[in-house]
C-alpha cells in the first residue's frame, strides 16, 4: 500500500524538529449546500529544521515518531515570501 502524501502550508516551527501543517479543504453541507472551510494540521518531522512559517510543503505518512507526529516532511514546495524579502 502507498503512503500517503499531504501538501500544505506550514504554521508552526516552534517545536524542535517539528512542523505543524495546516491543510484547508472545502467540504460541501450534506442538506444545505455550503461549501464550508475546513482546516486540518498535521505534526511532521523535520528532522534538519529547513522550514519556516508559510512554506507550502508536502508530507508523507511514516511509522509514529511521538504521540502526535506520524509524518515526515518530504519537500519544501514553495519558500514564503516574507523570509525571501529579508
Amino acid at each position: 500500500m502507498p503512503r500517503k502524501e499531504k501538501t500544505g502550508r506550514v504554521v508552526s516551527t516552534k517545536t524542535k524538529q517539528t512542523i505543524v501543517v495546516a491543510i484547508d479543504a472545502f467540504k460541501k453541507h450534506p442538506k444545505y449546500g455550503k461549501y464550508l472551510r475546513r482546516t486540518e494540521k498535521f505534526h511532521a518531522h523535520d528532522a534538519d529544521e529547513t522550514c519556516n512559517e508559510g512554506d507550502l510543503v508536502t508530507i508523507i505518512e511514516c511509522a509514529p515518531i511521538s504521540k502526535l507526529k506520524t509524518w515526515t516532511l518530504k519537500s519544501v514546495d514553495e519558500r514564503s515570501e516574507q523570509l525571501v524579502a529579508q
